[in-house]
């Protein structure tokens, strides 16, 4: 694997720090002076330590991290002990899942490195910077009075323990020690209805859009609440709370989200609408129980992404070419299969903006209305009024629909009566949780459909997973042998022939993790004499599979590869969304 970089000198030339002469003046000095050309670079005044040092991580194949600038992840800090950081002059600035970035002023230090990975437990992946910017992050985050990082005590635990936290606090205007005290002794009814909560918890939502989190989670501790995002699928923690600040903060979540806020032992769920900048945005909110007080999640539903083509979302041309054309037909049924949060609403919604025109009837079933979308009849599933996905399509055929839209099939009732309707000349789309395309054919047949039923009127299953792309902005060339891609379903000719893909290169605009934003990864049935045969006889999924890759089905896996050699994601993505056990 020979990583693709471009030398330092070269670098500080192509992005105008150095010019050529200079560059052959240092490099003579380095020569004659036996000392690193980093360094007489930065002697001679030709280039500041931090344009150097951003030349070198490049080389490298490194990040570089600006401690001037970026915000420390306080998940990161939480994890290393003071004294390895101040032995080796090391400062963690950011944790994904088990890997651990860690700022160093020397990539090639086997011993911290060694030593971090030990006692953090995850992968450690050093990134440069500068050393006064080190030890002065050092000094602020690992200081006598800023201790929390390392200090598991119930008074650490009450105080911030990030600059997430203390970024959120300045911006919404609330002030630190008594309007927290003050709050903490009041009555949650009332205090919810503060200044300092009203701001905190606005803040915490906006902070979450900014990152483009698509969940917030805020979760009672003993010790304190923790704040997390998921950015890109990944759970990455934002700030931690301090614990007298639990109970006005979820009561004013709840008060936002219309639920009942002296309601404390049962799940809830609501709705939040908010703008950010230009956006109207709405929040899905559920809460339940849990010994430390009531877990609040809310799902970040932007109105506008919804509005965008299929070519925008990750489809290739040729499927997306037969979705087009599948969802067109004046009846059937068309079906997106996956797990929970893979994309389905979304895709699903975006086939409606195709399918909405003047000339056409659409009515959904949804449970809940996640997008509010113009020229459509949308309703909302109330289960305690006796509205169900059953009862309502009932209803939805003598409403003249030209095409229905039920929010997921969930019982033998529903499904009956989405295949009647695509029988007597509608078009339907729904979902399934299913894990593969040929998989929702059985998953309808074990809830007791006629087997001749779905033969007769599905026309397509995609089934799709979300994977990270890599950050446009931040990637690099490497190379891998062509045996490498084999499990993906690449079609190896030479087997040590190399490969050329693309990996991102932690920064701060990606959060150090190299990906920025989401991908789809599809797998498209369309069915045929063949396939309607093997349903009728309830044949097993390898034979449906075989068959439908005949057809020409791309496995997840096989679209996925595409996204790889086109640079726009890495195997270790796709093998993390797409690949289970005996895949």
């Amino acid at each position: 694997m020979a990583a693709q970089r471009v030398p330092m000198l070269q670098w500080l030339i192509q992005k105008g720090f150095l010019s050529a002469d200079q560059a052959n003046e240092a490099t003579k000095m380095s020569q004659q002076t036996n000392s690193p050309i980093d360094k007489v670079i930065v002697q001679l005044g030709f280039a500041g330590e931090r344009e150097v040092l951003q030349g070198k991580a490049q080389e490298q194949g490194l990040g570089f991290a600006d401690l001037d600038r970026m915000t420390i992840d306080s998940s990161a800090l939480n994890v290393v002990p003071e004294r390895i950081v101040k032995n080796h002059s090391v400062i963690p600035v950011r944790k994904d899942g088990q890997t651990l970035y860690v700022a160093m002023k020397n990539s090639s230090n086997i011993a911290a490195i060694d030593d971090l990975r030990l006692a953090s437990g995850c992968r450690v992946v050093p990134v440069l910077a500068v050393p006064g910017a080190i030890e002065d992050a050092i000094k602020k985050y690992y200081s006598a009075s800023n201790a929390a990082p390392v200090d598991n005590t119930p008074a650490a635990a009450a105080a911030p323990t990030n600059t997430n936290f203390a970024k959120i606090m300045a911006d919404a205007g609330v002030k630190q020690g008594s309007d927290f005290e003050e709050i903490g002794t009041r009555e949650d009814e009332a205090a919810a209805d503060a200044a300092p909560i009203i701001k905190l918890a606005s803040a915490i939502i906006q902070q979450a859009i900014t990152d483009r989190a698509s969940d917030i989670h805020v979760e009672p501790g003993a010790r304190a609440i923790r704040v997390r995002y998921r950015i890109d699928g990944v759970l990455m923690e934002a700030m931690t709370v301090p614990k007298n600040l639990m109970a006005p903060l979820i009561s004013r979540y709840k008060i936002m989200a219309d639920m009942n806020i002296a309601e404390r032992r049962i799940p809830q769920d609501g709705r939040i609408e908010v703008r950010h900048g230009q956006k109207e945005i709405d929040l899905r909110v559920s809460s339940i129980p849990t010994p430390f007080g009531e877990k609040i999640v809310m799902r970040i539903l932007d109105k506008s992404s919804v509005l965008l083509g299929l070519d925008s979302i990750g489809f290739t041309e040729e499927n997306q070419l037969k979705i087009e054309e599948l969802v067109s037909q004046p009846n059937g049924m068309f079906l997106c299969t996956g797990p929970t949060g893979s994309g389905k609403t979304t895709t699903q919604y975006s086939v409606l903006n195709i399918l909405n025109t003047i000339g056409v009837n659409i009515i959904t079933a949804e449970d809940p209305i996640e997008y509010q979308l113009n020229g459509i009849a949308q309703v909302q599933m109330n289960r305690k009024a006796g509205l169900t996905f059953a009862t309502a399509l009932r209803a939805y055929l003598r409403q003249d629909p030209d095409i229905i839209m039920v929010g997921e099939m969930r019982d033998l009732e529903t499904a009956e009566i989405a295949i009647e309707s695509s029988l007597t000349g509608h078009m339907v789309l729904s979902t399934l949780h299913t894990n593969d395309a040929p998989s929702a054919t059985l998953r309808m047949i074990d809830m007791g459909v006629e087997p001749y039923l779905i033969a007769a009127t599905i026309v397509g299953v995609l089934a799709q997973r979300l994977g990270r792309r890599i950050d446009s902005a931040n990637k690099e060339p490497y190379e891998v042998t062509q045996m490498d891609l084999r499990r993906f379903g690449f079609n190896v000719t030479d087997p040590e022939a190399l490969v050329t893909l693309y990996r991102g290169v932690p920064a701060e605009n990606n959060r150090m993790t190299g990906y920025k934003g989401r991908t789809g990864f599809h797998e498209l049935m369309t069915m045929n004499a063949e396939l309607a045969e093997l349903v009728v006889r309830r044949a097993p999924l390898n034979d449906l599979k075989e068959a439908a890759k005949s057809n020409g089905m791309k496995e997840l896996r096989e679209d996925g590869l595409v996204k790889v050699l086109s640079g726009i994601t890495t195997p270790e993505e796709v093998m993390r969304v797409v690949f289970t056990a005996g895949y």
